[in-house]
C-alpha cells in the first residue's frame, strides 16, 4: 500500500478535503475540516495517524506492532500506523473508515446537515 492508494480512497468519501497545514511533508486529509488522517510523506515505510475510539485504539495496539500511540498526537484517540505490508490493505481501509465517521460523530448538526445536502467532495 502506498500512499496514493491512501490518497484516492480517501477523497471518495464525501467532504473529505487535502491539505498541507503544517509543513510540506504532512498531508491531511479533513472531513468539514476536521483531521481524520495525516500521512508523513518523509516516513520509510509509509506512516500515517487515524483517529480511533480510546478503548480500540489500546486493543489495536496489543494486537498490532505497527499500531502505536499516535505520533505528535493526543494518544488516547489517535494511532500511528506503520503501512510495512503486515497489514492489509482492507484493514487499513476499514480504520480510515473508522477514522472518518469518529470525526463525522463529532460534526455539528448544521455541518452534518451540509455535507448531507451538498456535494462537498471538493478535490
Amino acid at each position: 500500500m502506498n500512499i496514493e492508494q491512501i490518497r484516492v480512497y480517501c477523497l471518495k468519501k464525501k467532504g473529505v478535503t487535502e491539505e498541507f497545514p503544517f509543513d510540506e511533508e504532512t498531508l491531511v486529509f479533513k472531513v468539514m475540516g476536521k483531521i481524520f488522517l495525516l500521512a508523513s510523506l518523509e516516513s520509510v515505510p509509509l506512516q500515517i495517524n487515524l483517529k480511533c475510539d480510546p478503548e480500540k485504539a489500546v486493543e489495536l495496539r496489543e494486537e498490532y506492532e505497527v499500531v502505536q500511540p499516535g505520533y505528535h498526537m493526543n494518544k488516547k484517540h489517535w494511532n500511528t500506523i506503520i503501512i510495512n505490508g503486515s497489514i492489509s490493505t482492507g484493514q487499513i481501509f476499514e480504520w480510515i473508515d473508522d477514522s472518518y465517521n469518529l470525526v463525522l460523530a463529532g460534526l455539528s448538526k448544521s455541518d452534518l446537515k451540509k455535507l448531507k445536502n451538498d456535494n462537498l467532495n471538493t478535490k
